[in-house]
């Protein structure tokens, strides 16, 4: 998620909230208004009103319809399972053998049913000499419980970075982040096998041509979505050497944090932060387990077309202008609290 404002602001920007507050309430008020596509069928609506800041998507492979789910900040360690079929949570997870998360930003269920959970996000600016990563069994049952987890401790070979988005190929079982950075970010590669007792350090492998607010593995490990607030792109895994095959049609939402692919691999689920927050549908190029690339290999885009976000042209509606320009009124926010008093 954005990052938060600090307390106080320089006294030179004060003049400038009552008029960026505005400006945001509008723009959020729009966009929420907006249509969402006719074939964006499959989605739902988170019902818990405990969940606020969904920030990870992640579906169940042993229970169908089920998506786990979690806050970026909470009042503990906990995961949450929403039927899709009805949007109630019908279990929720607490995790034991962990400290208190900071927060966390993503989850995903690896090989083995194993769901792993990204404390990788760096709210309210606070720059971390290292973040954590949490493994726990998928439960079988479905009821609140406790599950104890493993913790992992994982730094960055260049240095402190925010990340939203952590993925777990559902073959091989290693664990990715991508860093999450105005201009673009990169995918960082840790250990094949995490330890438990010592540092994992991990390291940039390829570019990600967005800035990123989460990623999913297609459900054959042979793609890589990555959404950001607007917009989104495919990429062919090519064992870790990434290429960009398409854009992806990211809805309109309020604020896009989530992003997870149907068991099938038929669709591709985008979420979104706020209380009774939606998930929307989308149909995932190529089925989840193909997709044409284009000639070049650089990046086609989806029938219909598209703008360079990941935008579809068709949908580039007053709606779209209100999420873009709302985003540059979180950018303009961020570029005031970093100017000295």
């Amino acid at each position: 998620m954005p990052r938060r404002l600090p307390r106080r602001l320089p006294r030179r920007s004060l003049p400038l909230l009552p008029l960026l507050a505005g400006l945001a309430g509008v723009l959020l008020a729009a966009a929420s208004a907006a249509p969402v596509a006719a074939d964006d069928d499959g989605g739902f609506t988170i019902q818990d009103p405990r969940i606020t800041e969904s920030s990870g998507l992640a579906a169940s492979r042993q229970h169908p319809g089920i998506y786990w789910t979690h806050n970026d900040q909470d009042t503990g360690a906990y995961l949450y399972a929403v039927d899709s079929s009805t949007g109630r949570t019908v279990a929720t997870i607490t995790m034991t053998g962990v400290g208190m998360p900071r927060d966390v930003e993503a989850i995903s269920i690896g090989p083995d049913n194993q769901i792993w959970v990204g404390d990788i996000g760096d709210n309210d600016g606070v720059t971390w000499p290292y973040v954590w990563i949490y493994r726990l069994p998928e439960p079988k049952e479905l009821k609140d419980q406790s599950i104890r987890a493993t913790q992992y401790v994982v730094k960055y070979s260049d240095g402190s970075r925010d990340a939203e988005s952590m993925v777990v190929h559902p073959r091989t079982g290693r664990v990715y982040i991508i860093d999450k950075q105005e201009d673009g970010g990169h995918l960082y590669e840790g250990p094949a096998e995490l330890s438990a007792s010592g540092t994992n350090v991990y390291k940039p492998v390829a570019p990600v041509d967005l800035w990123a607010t989460d990623a999913a593995f297609s459900p054959d490990g042979k793609r890589l979505a990555v959404r950001g607030y607007f917009g989104g792109i495919l990429y062919d895994w090519n064992n870790g050497k990434i290429r960009r095959i398409q854009q992806l049609s990211v809805p309109l939402q309020r604020q896009g944090e989530s992003v997870t692919y149907t068991t099938d691999g038929s669709k591709i689920m985008y979420g979104s932060e706020g209380e009774g927050s939606t998930v929307v549908a989308r149909d995932a190029p190529g089925g989840g387990s193909g997709g044409s690339e284009s000639s070049s290999g650089g990046g086609g885009s989806e029938a219909g077309g598209g703008d360079g976000d990941g935008v579809p042209s068709s949908g580039f509606t007053a709606g779209a202008l209100a999420v873009a320009a709302g985003v540059v009124v979180l950018w303009v926010l961020k570029r005031l609290r970093r100017r000295p008093s």
